[in-house]
This record gives structure tokens, sequence and C-alpha cells, in this order.
């Protein structure tokens, strides 16, 4: 209605009436007729009425979608900061130069910043030719971890990752946690998560595992389906946010755990024959109505008639994806598969993503995509080469118009059409709640998985002198008294991450990826040794990965696995005053022969593991 909306709209539409309880925006600029359809009309005769009216090049251009930066003051004019993209990456200069009207946000400024931001830059959407509202999309931004696909935000509420509501297994606190962020998002102008992310964590050394629900299929399922009815409600509308679900057919099973990011990638193999057990949580997804699907990087390896990635891959777009499971949503890429990426200042190149077919041009390479069957590249800007294809008659504008009418739909199913903007009072209203943060440290708590309590160790109980690393020494000072020395201490508490050894590269980005071996070696693992020897110690391992630790296991006196919490989420578990409930996700295995000699597109098939797959203590 109305009278509901932010003074905005009103401010800078030309002319806004309200006729039988519904909102019309008729624009007439330059003559045209009115572009905002009667919102009582089917939404296929708008997208119809839409895609009649657009050039090749906007089309083209709504086939992209890419990052932008964020201004701290929330400025669409703002120069890039040092270090960050160039300044033909924020959005407004994406929109004018390439027709686009999709964005991913990177890093973000505060909330209220945020808001002003989406405000003005739909703004200046409606002022195009057109008036296409822009699609806002984010990654996930609401897990107490950082890392470099997991994005912190100020002012987010932070809960423990994906692992961590997969140790609980609660489909309902999912859809708590779900409707908490999906608040945030709508107050910001988040439209599109680019998530939820259920892959099958069956190769253990995979860097991407923390953002999964762990190994098991089915649990995956019930979580993921759970995960994207709570983001999208029932039926997509104002107060949905649509869910890309990656990354299909499922991005675990990579060899050596060697993500397909990069060019040392050696593809996704099924030693133990395993294929369709990785698509089981797309099913679930696809059935619960996701509304776009993003596949993943990797060569499925003898799986198909040629090794070639996911996305360039017919047998898997369209052969599985749309015939198999008649699946109609949009099919967006994952980012940079066209054109290669120099990191500025430097010359180190980041390959495009182009796996079986880098021998090909970024015309060709798009041209590959496109007849494959996907409707959109992630994290590109080369619409020019959509148009000449389109104007050299290699590819036909009703293939293009197939993919648009798919991303126009998603944008009229969301309401953008109506009203893409924002009531920025509604910041202060839903960012900083009490109940949700409350909610959210509670989930870190409860997701912790206790694994080992010798002599009842655990709970803590009165107020011992501690020794602590790795801790913050003001969040343990309510619970306990503090020493500098083991020798002086009752226990100690520590806190440990699961190893990883970065891959030898140039590549910035992936050095910062959690690769490689899952074991505590050298100097670390004795200095861990020594402490557990000298003072009796309750460690705890945060796992985005399934750590190899057994001497630290036997040694500890207690073991707490945790997935992304505070120190006071933390010692809440210890001191009892919130029961651990969490049950692995994962097996933890018993050392990395075991590790190695597992099958990777396998679950729950390491040899004698130190934990199996569900394991939990309670108090």
């Amino acid at each position: 209605m109305a009278h509901n909306l932010p003074e905005l709209v009103i401010q800078h539409s030309t002319l806004v009436q309200e006729e039988d309880g519904f909102l019309y925006r008729d624009l007439n600029k330059n003559g045209r007729l009115d572009l905002y359809e009667d919102p009582r009309q089917p939404i296929e005769a708008r997208v119809s009425d839409l895609l009649g009216q657009m050039t090749l090049e906007e089309k083209a251009g709504t086939l992209f979608i890419h990052g932008t930066a964020v201004a701290e003051d929330g400025s669409i004019e703002a120069a890039p900061t040092a270090g960050g993209p160039a300044a033909g990456l924020l959005a407004k200069a994406q929109m004018t130069a390439h027709k686009m009207n999709h964005f991913n946000l990177w890093e973000v400024p505060g909330t209220e910043a945020l808001a002003s931001w989406s405000n003005t830059i739909q703004r200046f959407a409606e002022e195009t030719r057109l008036g296409i509202p822009l699609t806002i999309a984010s990654d996930p931004r609401n897990h107490f971890e950082e890392s470099i696909y997991q994005l912190r935000a100020k002012d987010f509420s932070l809960w423990p990752s994906t692992l961590g509501l997969a140790a609980i297994g609660d489909p309902d606190l999912v859809r708590q946690f779900v409707d908490a962020i999906r608040q945030e998002y709508l107050a910001v102008g988040i439209r599109l998560a680019l998530h939820p992310q259920i892959d099958l964590a069956t190769e253990p050394r995979w860097p991407r595992i923390n953002g999964t629900f762990g190994e098991d299929a089915q649990l995956s399922a019930t979580l993921g389906r759970a995960y994207i009815e709570a983001f999208q409600g029932q039926t997509l509308g104002p107060h949905s946010v649509a869910c890309m679900t990656k990354h299909f057919p499922g991005g675990g099973p990579q060899k050596e755990g060697l993500d397909p990011h990069f060019e040392f990638q050696q593809g996704q193999i099924y030693p133990g024959d395993n294929f369709d057990y990785h698509l089981i949580p797309f099913a679930a997804a696809i059935d619960a109505g996701t509304a776009a699907i993003m596949p993943y990087y990797g060569v499925p390896v003898d799986q198909t008639a040629e090794n070639v990635a996911m996305s360039y891959n017919k047998a898997i777009i369209t052969g599985l994806l749309r015939e198999k499971y008649r699946y109609d949503g949009v099919i967006c890429t994952d980012w940079g598969l066209v054109t290669d990426f120099v990191f500025p200042g430097t010359d180190v190149v980041w390959p495009a993503r182009a796996w079986g077919v880098e021998h090909l041009s970024e015309i060709e390479r798009v041209q590959k995509l496109l007849e494959a069957g996907i409707d959109q590249f992630g994290g590109e800007n080369c619409s020019h080469h959509v148009l000449e294809l389109v104007q050299q008659g290699t590819i036909a504008e009703e293939r293009i118009n197939q993919s648009v009418r798919r991303l126009l739909r998603l944008k009229f199913q969301l309401g953008l059409f109506d009203n893409p903007f924002l009531d920025p009072a509604q910041v202060d209203q839903i960012f900083d709640r009490p109940a949700v943060l409350a909610a959210a440290q509670a989930a870190q708590s409860r997701a912790m998985t206790l694994l080992k309590n010798e002599g009842g160790i655990l709970p803590l109980r009165g107020r011992p002198r501690v020794y602590v690393q790795n801790m913050d020494a003001t969040a343990v000072s309510p619970y306990a008294d503090l020493v500098a020395d083991p020798a002086a201490a009752d226990l100690a508490i520590l806190r440990l991450q699961t190893p990883w050894y970065p891959v030898e590269t140039r590549n910035f980005f992936a050095q910062s990826f959690h690769h490689g071996d899952l074991d505590f070696t050298g100097e670390e693992k004795e200095a861990i040794l020594q402490l557990l020897a000298a003072v009796p110690t309750i460690v705890v391992i945060g796992l985005d990965r399934p750590a190899v630790l057994p001497e630290i296991s036997a040694a500890a006196q207690g073991l707490l696995a945790e997935y992304g919490a505070s120190d006071e989420a933390v010692l809440n578990v210890i001191f009892g005053q919130v029961p651990p409930e969490g049950r692995l996700p994962f097996e933890l295995p018993s050392s990395m022969t075991a590790v190695r000699a597992q099958k990777t597109d396998l679950p729950h098939d390491s040899e004698d593991p130190l934990y199996p797959f569900g394991f939990g203590l309670s108090y």
C-alpha cells in the first residue's frame, strides 16, 4: 500500500498513484508507455511485455552478475579504497558500461550506510531507460567464523557455521536462524542469498567443508530444505530472499581435497561410484523451490562424455539439471569462468576457471556455457561477447530471451518492480535485537560437541585457577581466576583450530584457503602435548574441517569441538550454563593415513575413526 512505503519512493518516481489498493508507477519518460505493468496482471505477461521492449544490449547485460564495493558513506560515487576493487567494478559503472542489473556485495560498511547505498543505487536504476531494478546478492554474512568465502559484517547477527547447525541437527533451529537473517538481508536490500551450500563433506581435506551441513546426504537434504523454505516462504514475494543453492551436482569429492578455484585442482573423482549420493540434497532443494542453482567449478572426471567443468558440461546442466530434474529456475555459474584475473600491481594471474576448455577464447567459452544451458555468468561483465555471438548468428536471440525471462521473472516474483526501496528506519528495528543476539550465541554454545570428559571434569564448578591459551582474558575473568603459569593452575583451557597448510602458489587468494593435511605436527604439536602433560587441560578444537588429533585427544582430560563460537559461548558450555548438544557432522579420522585411504565420494568410510559421524556426549 502506498502509505506504507518509504517516502523515498514518492520523491523519486515521476508519478505514484494508488487505485483499488494497488500501487502503480508511471514513469512515461521520453514518451514511453508505462513500463511498470499493473501488478494484478500475471507475472508472465509482465515479463513478456518488458522483454519485448529490451534491446539486445540490455538483455546481454542482464545475463551477468558481478561484485561491487560499497563506500563507507553509502554513496555510489565514491572512489574505491586502496587495495579494493577497481573503479570499473562499482555498481554504477557496470550499469552504465554493461547495462547490468545484478550485483553481489563484497565487504560492506555498517548497515545504515548499506541501506542508504541500496536506496541510492536503486534510484539510479529507476532512472535508466527501462527502470529495471537491481537484484542485490550476498554470500553468507551471519556466521561467527570468518573465512575467505564467508563474510563477517558489522551489525549482522553471528551464529555458528552451517556445520554447527548440522551438529545440532534441528530443522526448527535452522528456520529460526534463517528467519532472523532473512529480516537482516531485507533491511539492507539483499534479495538473493548465494547460499545454502549443500555439498557433502566426503573428502575431509576439501577447504570448503565449513560451509556445508557435513557429510551425510539425508541430514543435508533435511536442513537444506528447511533453510530454503525459511528464506523464500511458501511462494516468492516481497518478504522473500531468493536462494541460489550451490554447488550442483555436489562439490565435495575433490581429488586430494584440492579446490577447483585454482589451476592446481585435479578434478572431482568418484572411486566409490557414488555420484548419485551427492545429488540427494539437490533433489530436496529443487523440491523446496530454490529460485536459483549454482554449479561448481570442478570437472566430474569420467562421469560424462567430456571432462569439462560443470557449467560447461551440457550433460550436467541440460541433461541432468534441466531434463532429469525438470528444473526451470535460474542457473548461474560460479564466479570467474570466462576471463583471467591479474592481481592489481602484480604480474600474478588467476586463470579463469575454464577447466577442460582452457584452449577456448573468451567468446568461445561464453558460447559453450550458453550451449550447455546456463542462464547467468557469475563474477563476469563481458556482455560484449554475448552481443557478438548473437549479431554473428552463432547464438539465437531466442536462446538469450529464455535466460533473460527467467531472470526477469525472479525480479517480478520478489516484488522488485513494485517497490525496490527500503525503509531506513527498519535498520534500527531489525539489527542488534537482544532476542536474536541471545539466540545466536546460544546456538554457538548448543552446537558444541563434547568428545571426551575424563573423570567428569566438565562442566567446571566453582571458581578454579585457570591457565588459558588463545582466549581473551577479559572473557574468562567472570568465570575463573586467571594465572600466568600452568604450574599454578588447577587446569588449563586451550583453544585450537583445525590445522591447514597453504599450497605453494603466488595466488594470494589461494594462500588463504585451508588446504592440506589435517594433523598437528612439529613444534606446534610438541608444545600442545607439553601443556597437556603439565596440567589437566580442556581442549576446544574449532572444526572447519575434520581435524586429526589422536595424541591430543588421548592426553586431554576434556575435549570439545566448536563450529564458530565466541569465547563467552565456549565458556558457557565449559561452566555448565549451556549444555553441549552437538553431534559430529562428519567423522574425525584417526590418522592422515586413514584420510588418504578414504574414497573421495563416500561418507562415513574412514577406517577406525577416532570419533565416528554422529558422536557426541552429554553432561
